[in-house]
This record gives C-alpha cells, sequence and structure tokens, in this order.
C-alpha cells in the first residue's frame, strides 16, 4: 500500500459538498438520461472508494472504471450499485470480475468468446455485458460491421447484452471540424444500433456523450451519459460554462484542494540561484520559503518554466526555484511576515485568490485531468462533508 504522507505538513482537501453540487447540477442538465460517474484513477485522484457513495447519493445511478480490481475495491467498500467496466479487460481477470458481479464491455470477437467461456463458469445464464463500437476513437472497440457477429457470439454463450456504447475524441473541440466529427460519430453510431435492434432487448442501454458530449451535443445524451472531469468541478472546455448559464444551472465547484505548510525560511540576497541547476537568479533580496511537496506528489517539474505561482497569505507567489521531488521553493519578496507553519495554496482557494487545475495545465501544456489525477498517494486525502 502506497506511503501517505500524514506526518508532513502537507495535504489534499476533498470537498464532498462540491462533489455532490457538481452531480446534482449535470444530471439535471441531462436528464432524463441516467448518469454513470466515472471514478477509475482512484475518482480521478479524488478517492473512489470515499467519493461513490457521495456520487451516487446526489444523482449518478452507474459507476465507471477502468480496472477489475478498481471495481473491486468498489464492492469490497460496500458499493452495491452497477459498476461499468469502461475496457475490455484480460481473460485472466473475468472470473474475478463477474464473481464481484461487474459489467464487462466486450470490444471484439477475441473478448466476446472470452467473456461466454468465464460466463460459462462463473455466472451462466445471468452475465449482461456492454459492447462497445468504434466509431473513430480508434482505441478499442468493434467496428460497425464487426457488431453483428460480436452479438452472435454472445448470444450463442448465453450472454446478454445490456448496453451499447462509444466514445468521442473530440466533442471537447470548439471548431467546427471537431463538432462535425462527432456529429458523424453520432450517426454512424445510431445507425449501427438501428441494424442490430430487432436483436436487442427493449432495455438496452444506449450510451456515447462524456462530459464534453453531454455539453455541447444534446443529442448524444441517449440513455445514459458518462460524467468524469465535470464531477470534479471542471470543464472540458471554458466556453461551455455558456451552456450551464443558459440552462439556468449554477457554475461547477472545483472540489480538490492542495495545500501545505511553509517548512523552512532563507532570507536570501538579490543574484542568489536557489534550487537544483541554479535555474534562476533573485532579482531582489527575498524571503524564500520552502513547501513540503515536490513533483513525487504531483507538481509537476515543469511548473518553474509555466510561471506558477502559490499562495501564502492570500497573496500569489512565484517559485524560486526548479520544483524537487519532495519540496518547492517560492519567493515571497520583501514579506518578512512570511514565517514557517504558514498555509500555503498550491491548489485551491485562499482569500480573494485561487489557483485551479486548469491554471496548473495551462502552465505546463496539458489537461486538468492529468493535474487531478497526478496528486499522488503521498499527499494524504481529507474530506470536507
Amino acid at each position: 500500500m502506497p506511503v501517505e504522507g500524514r506526518r508532513r505538513p502537507a495535504w489534499a482537501e476533498v470537498d464532498l459538498a462540491a462533489l455532490a453540487h457538481n452531480t446534482g447540477v449535470l444530471a439535471s442538465l441531462v436528464t432524463p438520461a441516467r448518469v454513470c460517474a466515472v471514478v477509475k484513477a482512484d475518482g480521478y485522484g479524488h478517492g473512489a472508494r470515499t467519493v461513490a457513495p457521495t456520487l451516487l447519493a446526489a444523482g449518478a445511478s452507474v459507476l465507471g472504471v477502468a480496472l477489475v480490481d478498481e471495481g473491486i475495491e468498489l464492492r469490497e467498500s460496500g458499493i452495491d450499485a452497477p459498476i461499468l467496466l469502461l475496457a475490455e479487460s484480460p481473460a485472466t481477470a473475468l472470473d474475478d470480475a463477474l464473481a464481484a458481479d461487474l459489467t464487462l464491455t466486450v470490444a471484439s470477437h477475441r473478448g466476446a468468446r472470452e467473456v461466454v467461456a468465464s460466463a460459462s463458469r462463473v455466472r451462466p445464464g445471468r452475465t449482461s455485458v456492454h459492447v462497445k463500437l468504434d466509431t473513430g476513437m480508434h482505441r478499442m472497440g468493434v467496428t460497425p460491421g464487426e457488431l453483428g457477429g460480436v452479438l452472435d457470439v454472445l448470444a450463442d454463450g448465453d450472454v446478454s447484452v445490456t448496453g451499447i456504447w462509444t466514445h468521442f475524441p473530440v466533442a471537447d473541440g470548439d471548431d467546427e471540424e471537431s463538432r462535425r466529427f462527432t456529429r458523424a460519430q453520432l450517426e454512424a453510431y445510431t445507425a449501427a444500433v438501428d441494424e442490430v435492434r430487432p436483436r436487442l432487448d427493449a432495455g438496452v442501454v444506449r450510451h456515447a456523450a462524456n462530459t464534453a458530449g453531454a455539453l455541447w451535443s444534446p443529442d448524444a445524451r441517449l440513455d445514459l451519459v458518462r460524467l468524469g472531469l465535470g464531477l470534479y468541478g471542471y470543464l472540458p472546455h471554458p466556453s461551455m460554462a455558456g451552456v450551464l448559464d443558459d440552462a439556468g444551472l449554477s457554475a461547477l465547484r472545483p472540489v480538490l484542494s492542495v495545500k501545505a505548510r511553509v517548512s523552512a525560511i532563507r532570507d536570501l540576497a538579490a543574484g542568489a540561484r536557489p534550487s537544483y541547476g541554479r535555474r534562476r537568479e533573485l532579482g531582489h533580496d527575498a524571503r524564500v520559503a520552502t513547501v513540503p511537496v515536490g513533483y513525487a506528489d504531483g507538481y509537476p517539474r515543469a511548473m518553474l518554466d509555466g510561471d506558477a505561482h502559490v499562495l501564502i497569505r492570500g497573496i500569489r507567489r512565484p517559485l524560486a526555484g526548479v520544483v524537487t521531488m519532495d519540496q518547492l521553493l517560492v519567493d515571497c519578496a520583501d514579506d518578512h511576515d512570511v514565517d514557517v507553519g504558514d498555509e500555503v495554496v498550491l491548489l485551491g482557494r485562499q482569500g480573494d485568490e485561487e489557483i485551479t487545475a486548469a491554471a496548473w495545465a495551462r502552465a505546463i501544456g496539458t489537461v486538468a485531468y492529468t493535474i487531478v489525477c497526478g496528486i499522488g498517494p503521498r499527499v494524504p486525502r481529507v474530506y470536507l462533508p
């Protein structure tokens, strides 16, 4: 089990009230479609076992995971809601998945045959699956032309198909090419499902939309939407806020904050070059604060080049040198009130200032998903009701 740094002054706060707010807002937007709350990657770094009950209580009816182990962990924590595996699982994991009553995804002929074999051993006559249709992501899934053959394999093995789904790679794009591609995907998906509909049960669940698709493509909401990043307080594209405004809904609220306390102070003269590589010269005499969080905890080393800041005493303070594995240095200029023990906000709000995962992402040229998922297990999670 990963070691948590409970004996050092650094922690992450998970605001369960904000999580419930976001779930309610998005569930209201997409109704009558139901919500599959995606909790893979340990709930996007928020702690899947702890956030799952909040998500279900706030409006989600299904949980989505990537790994069989993730689903089993939720079952062992007492979750009895439907859990959908969002990837085709290896044959070696299928028996355990079915024993835990996880809903499998089938994404190939081989996968269909492997599920049939496992179902005959573990849940004969009681196994249901969702089939993944590849309409343009080209990562996983059967093509529309293969769908009928996969359904044959499953039917012959007495495995029920209770869902068919696809995934959008550019639903978050705000250009016409991305919109056109997403529309074409939805059309291909709809045509493929319509072609095999006489062979499907009446209640088969159709789902295509992720958070971006659910916001910008109302036609893609279908029966179920798979919400991930939005639940945790971030929009895949800033202009999506207008969708919520137009619907008379509240803005989403970031759920995760990362905080620490100043662990050491140095008063350095102009010209000093703190940290590895001596990359940045102080242009002035400065109080430099050491903060016990580093790149091993998910604060990227590249943040120095991205002109990143932290908050101390409600003021934005720039980094004073390269981020190290366990610590970072902050230029507090001539503020000699800053001292050991002061709270440092790396991600979140302090006073009137706020630093978001989107800001981190812009600083290093990535997306907010990688930021929240990247906060490491050495940073203990504190759950706020």
